[in-house]
């Protein structure tokens, strides 16, 4: 999905998007949410699952880029450690951290009888941000039913904005929520997709920037000039890379970020996580030694360009795709399309 064509914002892309323009573009890449969304509530749960197989058995390699601290989530330690991902990815808020942590224990328990038994533990991989502008975060109304059912309702399709873990988000002064996009990259003469879903809920109001142009949404929030809030940004690809290479692409989320108006600030969270599903690596094997692709450094430029144009058409896409919402406390925070429209009515009508 992305930004529809006639959305009237140019991101000047160099890479051609995928068929969906979404992360689920990458083969086997599948996306769940659940929505939480009445009265004060305004949360939810959002899972990825990075292939449809059983993810402990086989294992994606991955890499882990800490932008910027100030976060809660679990697991991505042996992310660095290991270079490995062995369980779906879930988003949510900020107390709902331990909820899903257990209920995303319990799925992968279920679906393996040795863990615990005859091998070791796993290490579920849980990302958050603070919905409480929008959202009732302290009711913590998220339970272990929703995090099971949005791994199970994970698909190809899926929709964008202010649904499952990005549904009370804000960002830049704007309502934040999800956001997915893709780009396509040549090598050695074979297509590859590489996709990107960010949770957005980051930035000073006032700053938003998109396709090189200021926007001045802090108008409408006079009382909140501060950068705080996170990002949780995902890259999957196709693509041969380790965990090592994994590790750098994740690290140039950052210049998605600066390009619509972030500079990291002390209370945001920004962590981005790479993987990659063209190295699966075995849970159990007989052999010491496995065989693993791995990307040419020298060309790998290309890979990072197209990262960035994807996580940047991402979180413009979060924006775009919600609507204005006005939740706890009386808080409104405008979405995209609306904010357009009262700028550049005959443009954005």
């Amino acid at each position: 999905m992305g930004l529809p064509e006639n959305s009237g914002l140019d991101l000047h892309a160099k890479w051609p998007a995928g068929r969906r323009n979404l992360i689920s573009d990458v083969p086997g890449v599948r996306v769940g949410h659940v929505t939480l969304s009445e009265g004060e509530v305004h949360t939810g749960v959002t899972a990825v699952l990075p292939h449809g197989g059983n993810l402990f058995r086989e294992k994606v390699m991955a890499g882990v880029s800490v932008i910027n601290g100030f976060g809660k989530s679990a697991g991505l330690i042996q992310i660095e450690e290991l270079g490995t991902i062995e369980t779906p990815i879930v988003l949510t808020n900020t107390f709902s951290v331990g909820t899903a942590l257990e209920a995303l224990t319990g799925y992968m328990l279920e679906h393996n009888e040795d863990i615990g038994v005859t091998t070791g533990t796993v290490n579920c991989v849980v990302t958050e941000c603070n919905d409480g502008r929008l959202n009732d975060i302290r009711g913590m109304h998220v339970t272990g039913k929703h995090v099971l059912e949005a791994l199970e309702s994970a698909a190809e399709e899926f929709a964008e904005g202010a649904v499952g873990g990005g549904a009370g988000m804000v960002c830049l002064g704007l309502k934040g929520g999800i956001g997915s996009a893709s780009r396509v990259v040549k090598a050695d003469g074979e297509d590859h997709t590489l996709g990107t879903l960010v949770m957005t809920n980051f930035g000073e109001p006032g700053n938003l920037v998109i396709g090189g142009r200021h926007y001045d949404t802090g108008r409408y929030q006079e009382a909140e000039k501060k950068d705080r809030g996170s990002i949780i940004i995902l890259i999957a690809t196709d693509l041969p890379l380790n965990e090592r290479q994994l590790a750098r692409v994740a690290k140039r989320s950052m210049i998605a970020l600066g390009r619509v108006g972030s500079y990291c600030g002390n209370g945001s969270g920004d962590i981005a996580i790479a993987f990659s599903t063209a190295n699966r690596l075995p849970h159990y094997s007989d052999r010491d030694v496995i065989p693993v692709k791995m990307f040419y450094d020298e060309h790998i430029d290309m890979v990072f360009e197209a990262a960035a144009e994807a996580v940047e058409e991402a979180i413009v896409s979060s924006l775009y795709h919600a609507d204005t919402m006005t939740g706890i406390r009386g808080n409104t925070y405008m979405g995209l399309q609306e904010f357009l429209a009262t700028i550049e009515p005959r443009k954005f009508k």
